[in-house]
């Protein structure tokens, strides 16, 4: 075996530690949305469904034990699922690293000061379109959409654009993270940790064959 294969990557750390400084090389290397992660979510009875969102915030000061945070519109299909069943998973790959990131559990929402505070922040354009947005609903044509866009850039000139009630965030709460590294001849590394409160720092691991 080569040296360069010989030792593990990924030694047992702090997994908030590890994902802050794999998400910081991302920033600077990835070069759209290094901020991008698949969201799984599923229906009570286990129907899945899975499409792309932006992380938002995250960080062990975050909910009940460190979290990942996004917004979006509750009426959508995401949405109403995580507010019937809240639990969900994160992935994160970013290809120029050749790195993944799996994140599993508890999803709660984030409160609504949060929320406004984050609305506060967006481009008005986009605050608009969330506003004339129904998100997953059948649209009949985008002209319906771009019309309903202007009667809400009418509706809220010279002033601010409100934050809609279904708008919200949600904060991921994990009991599972797992990264994953490429390397030489498919011998990737791969280290999952699972929330333990007896262990030091909250958190035990193990390698995985990969």
């Amino acid at each position: 075996m080569t040296p360069d294969l010989a030792t593990s990557t990924l030694p047992h750390a702090d997994p908030f530690a590890v994902f802050d400084a794999w998400f910081a090389e991302a920033r600077r290397t990835e070069p759209n949305d290094s901020n991008a992660m698949a969201l799984a979510t599923a229906t009570p009875d286990g129907v899945p469904s899975v499409r792309m969102v932006l992380l938002k915030g995250h960080g062990a000061h975050l909910g009940e034990g460190g979290g990942f945070v996004f917004y979006t519109n509750s009426h959508s299909r995401k949405g109403a699922e995580l507010l019937a069943n809240p639990q969900a998973a994160l992935l994160f790959h970013w290809k120029s690293l050749r790195r993944q990131v799996r994140i599993e559990g508890q999803v709660a929402r984030v409160s609504d000061a949060d929320a406004d505070a984050y609305f506060a922040s967006r481009a008005r354009d986009s605050q608009l379109g969330a506003v004339a947005s129904d998100q997953s609903a059948p649209l009949d044509s985008r002209e319906t959409f771009l019309a309903r866009f202007a009667e809400a850039e009418a509706r809220f000139a010279g002033r601010e654009v409100e934050r809609p009630n279904h708008w919200l965030g949600f904060c991921l709460v994990p009991r599972a993270i797992e990264f994953w590294q490429d390397r030489e001849h498919r011998l990737h590394d791969r280290r999952r940790y699972l929330r333990d409160p007896a262990a030091a720092g909250g958190w035990t691991s193990t390698l995985l064959y990969p």
